[in-house]
């Protein structure tokens, strides 16, 4: 299986090795580098359809770029388009659901889908819509977020709120509530004006078991600033 290796230590590059016939999927424009051994094209993974429900459900490129040894063993190196950390997880029993602009790259036996959201999380949570990008297969997924990346594991006696914009992925075990605050307000105007004042806009409420990864900044807020 290729390896993946996060190199740097602020904003880092991932390093890829692949042994002859080896192969992985990037995000498009990724690629930074890499040995003449390796071959680069643009595909369309799973067809066009499942392009098209990638592209509804995270915003991410029809095509992805397919690097493969093809003359022999090799490496390169890939970059996302934020500046920020990287996150190497391992899928097959555990599957993961991506916010907008985490996928990176992965395996060739992982593919990115795509499930319906409820009503409320398609209005609220802007990961996607009602679509939302989901992991399947088995191997790995390497994942991007603006600024240091943590892992926090959920369990079942702690529940954990968490902005939105600051979720990068999370465990397609986990059970999710979209909300407008943190708050107890059985009013939706007592929520909204509690969301308002707290500057929390929307939260995410995750319950279960399973580990949900978030950066430190958020890439919405920054925009707006940059804006401003």
């Amino acid at each position: 299986m290729p390896i993946f290796t996060p190199t740097g230590e602020q904003d880092p590059f991932l390093h890829v090795h692949l042994r002859r016939g080896e192969e992985i999927y990037c995000e498009s424009d990724a690629m930074v580098m890499m040995d003449n051994t390796l071959e680069l094209r643009g595909k369309m993974q799973g067809g066009f359809m499942s392009a098209l429900v990638r592209r509804l459900a995270n915003g991410e490129s029809f095509f992805q770029q397919h690097i493969r040894a093809e003359r022999g063993d090799g490496d390169c190196l890939l970059a996302p388009l934020m500046p920020g950390d990287l996150e190497i997880l391992d899928v097959g029993k555990t599957q993961y659901n991506l916010n907008d602009g985490a996928y990176l790259a992965a395996t060739s036996g992982v593919s990115l889908t795509a499930r319906m959201q409820n009503i409320g999380s398609a209005l609220f949570a802007g990961t996607g819509g009602f679509l939302i990008g989901q992991t399947a297969g088995e191997g790995q997924l390497v994942v991007n977020g603006f600024g240091t990346l943590f892992t926090l594991d959920v369990t079942v006696d702690n529940p954990v709120i968490i902005d939105n914009g600051h979720v990068v992925a999370w465990d397609s075990r986990l059970h999710y509530e979209i909300s407008v605050t943190t708050g107890n307000s059985r009013s939706l105007i007592g929520n909204l004006v509690n969301s308002v004042t707290s500057g929390e806009a929307v939260v995410l409420k995750f319950s279960g078991n399973g580990k949900v990864i978030l950066s430190s900044r958020n890439p919405t807020s920054f925009r707006a600033w940059a804006k401003a």
